[in-house]
């Protein structure tokens, strides 16, 4: 069972939080933690997939995370077979592991748009597998809603969420749901209550610490909280408060990516950390998507050594 309230973690977590700090300053004495570093192309919508594949090959990334949302190049309704096949093959040839399929499906909605999201993550199962069938990626997305309609809206969340279970279940696929701090599901224990309800190997949770940041969470709570359960990770800064939103790179904030990533690896967390520049940076008129890889990029691997995390 999963922890279910912010009552009952509180009750264990002193202990388990405890167990972290440890494992930051005397190491883990199991197995080497091991990660890929991989960049979200959700911050290069002006880029073609080629170039965009192979700047983050040649920067140094380890896989990349394609968002197919509705009106973007590689929208999940309008990719045609041969498209697919072709950036299949690019992935390979680059040698980019596919992280994840950026959505972007709202579960606070009526029942024709409800049914609209089944179809289409119908097809985002689909595409993980013609991706990259051997490993197929998580398909990751926030929900949606207002931060203030949680308590009224929660349950009905969390029967969507059983119908998106059943559609990832019979495509062989996983979901990972991203708290987002202007989002109904806002805080760690959200996604937690979320997934006791859904009960399903088939629906996860994705970790972005920025999000929490924003709200004055703790990293290492938020972490024991969360991590165990999440099968994805988006990195990046903040600055400001939930009232006052500033996304920012990796490195240009107050978060030490070291320690993240030791924190991370104690709480057993073993996928991706990928980078995601937000679109309020990446909508400005001056963004320079290639600049922005490159610089993400440059304080993340000296954070891995430090952290004792193996890439890969």
């Amino acid at each position: 069972m999963l922890p279910m309230s912010r009552r009952s973690f509180l009750a264990t977590s002193s202990m388990s939080i405890a167990a972290l700090a440890m494992g930051e300053t005397r190491g883990d004495e199991r197995r080497p933690a091991k990660m890929g570093l991989g960049f979200s192309l959700y911050g290069m919508k002006s880029l073609s997939i080629d170039d965009g594949l192979k700047t983050c090959r040649e920067i140094g990334y380890d896989c990349v995370e394609l968002p197919i949302q509705a009106d973007w190049p590689w929208d999940s309704r309008a990719l045609s077979r041969d498209e697919t096949k072709r950036i299949g093959g690019l992935l390979e040839r680059t040698g980019l592991r596919l992280s994840s399929l950026m959505e972007n499906l709202h579960v606070v909605v009526d029942d024709a748009r409800h049914q609209d999201n089944l179809e289409r993550l119908k097809l985002a199962a689909e595409l993980a597998h013609a991706l990259s069938p051997k490993r197929p990626a998580v398909i990751e997305t926030i929900l949606g809603g207002k931060p203030a309609q949680w308590e009224d809206v929660r349950r009905q969340m969390a029967d969507r969420l059983k119908d998106w279970a059943r559609v990832a279940e019979e495509g062989n696929a996983v979901i990972a749901i991203k708290p987002h701090v202007g989002g109904a599901m806002h805080r760690p224990e959200h996604a937690l209550w979320l997934l006791e309800q859904v009960d399903s190997s088939h629906v996860r949770a994705a970790y972005d610490y920025s999000h929490y940041q924003l709200r004055s969470i703790d990293m290492a709570e938020s972490i024991q909280q969360l991590a165990p359960e999440s099968v994805f990770i988006h990195v990046k800064d903040a600055a400001g408060d939930a009232n006052r939103v500033q996304f920012l790179l990796p490195g240009e904030g107050t978060v030490d990516y070291a320690r993240y990533l030791k924190l991370v690896a104690a709480a057993g967390y073993e996928g991706d950390v990928v980078v995601e520049v937000s679109g309020q940076i990446h909508g400005k008129p001056n963004y320079d998507p290639i600049a922005a890889r490159k610089k993400s990029y440059a304080p993340l691997p000296a954070a891995f050594e430090k952290a004792g995390v193996a890439r890969g």
